[in-house]
């Protein structure tokens, strides 16, 4: 009797194990590194990760030499809608990111109209549900007129935070002077995502920009229209006691800046 219900007791703990989808063998990048592992699926869900019986799966892909990442959040899409439908929507660019392995995306806020207020923002969400094929968040755009209920817009549901353009904005979210930005960082308490250009810089230049010509861009957008803006961020940031994040860093000089202790990072 005792023998029967033991191999009973096997038997269940078996059946209780079994899984839709195993993935055999895959080089897994977990945060303690690469690691050789299966990847064991129930119900859509990772179940278990290990060395896993094939046994136990419905359906089993062999991984073997090849790579597993966890699902990507990109911080930074611009998917244009509602305004520019024309270049690409909410729909599309979903769809786009999960066929890359991208799970989770935070959308910018320069459409038209531009993302400012939370009625904007409701309607950006409502816009999503049912049509977006990832997890999504909308960022919200400070401008001048709206600085005063940045700290209640960086709250609301769907709100990834702040975003702040220091230069080459469009419409009225452009933040281009130090009281401007000293006046967002002192009131919101979330991480303010920037883009960081010395717009000032730019307007000198905007006779180095040749239209049509790509390789004029970086000639006009040069390290120092990067570099004026990223110093001026992190002073004030550290001033401030703000967090903020860095959008699209693109100079090794800014890396090399920011490395260094006191930088404000």
């Amino acid at each position: 009797m005792k023998r029967a219900q033991a191999c009973k007791g096997r038997l269940s703990r078996r059946l209780a194990e079994t899984v839709d989808l195993l993935i055999k063998g895959a080089t897994l990048l977990t945060p303690a590194g690469e690691a050789l592992a299966d990847i064991a699926i129930r119900h859509g869900r990772i179940a278990r990760i290990g060395s896993i019986d094939p046994a136990l799966a419905g359906k089993v892909i062999d991984a073997a030499g090849l790579h597993i990442l966890p699902g990507v959040i990109d911080t930074q899409v611009h998917f244009r809608e509602p305004g520019l439908e024309h270049k690409e929507d909410l729909e599309s660019g979903s769809r786009s990111a999960v066929m890359g392995g991208v799970t989770a995306v935070f959308e910018m806020p320069n459409t038209k109209p531009a993302t400012t207020s939370a009625e904007a923002l409701a309607d950006k969400v409502a816009r999503a549900r049912g049509r977006m094929h990832c997890d999504f968040a909308f960022f919200v755009g400070a401008t001048r007129d709206n600085v005063e209920q940045l700290p209640e817009l960086e709250k609301l549901p769907g709100a990834a935070g702040i975003k702040v353009f220091m230069g080459s904005s469009t419409g009225d979210l452009l933040v281009a002077d130090d009281d401007g930005l000293r006046a967002v960082l002192s009131r919101t308490r979330r991480r303010v995502s920037v883009h960081s250009e010395d717009e000032p810089r730019l307007t000198a230049r905007l006779g180095e920009r040749v239209a049509g010509d790509p390789s004029s861009h970086p000639v006009w957008r040069d390290v120092d229209a990067a570099m004026l803006a990223t110093r001026r961020l992190t002073r004030i940031a550290e001033e401030e006691g703000a967090r903020v994040h860095l959008l699209h860093v693109s100079t090794a000089e800014e890396i090399e800046f920011l490395k260094q202790p006191g930088s404000g990072f």
